[in-house]
């Protein structure tokens, strides 16, 4: 079990409105990824696994936009978090 937590990996997202696609704002590795992941949860920051996809946005430096090529990916997951916020909320309104 202690070997897959060193190989876990964390990416962290951010997106304002005036920003042209999302940006890497935290990535770490092992414990350094728990804590990335423990800190979203604690703020109801919504965590999607992708071990693929954390492995490709790792690569990339803090601050920077994600390539155009990992732009679906990104939506798919953004459009899986609405339709789950949705779905709760119609949950909570019955």
């Amino acid at each position: 079990m202690l070997k897959s937590n060193l190989n876990k990996k964390a990416v962290a997202l951010s997106y304002e409105s005036d920003d042209n696609a999302p940006v890497v704002v935290a990535t770490g590795m092992g414990y350094m990824a728990e804590k990335i992941v423990e800190t979203a949860i604690e703020n109801n920051v919504p965590v999607f696994e992708d071990n693929s996809l954390a492995t490709l946005l790792s690569r990339l430096e803090l601050g920077q936009e994600i390539p155009e090529e990992l732009y679906k990916a990104i939506v798919d997951i953004y459009v899986y978090f609405l339709r789950f916020s949705m779905d709760k909320h119609k949950e909570n309104v019955d």
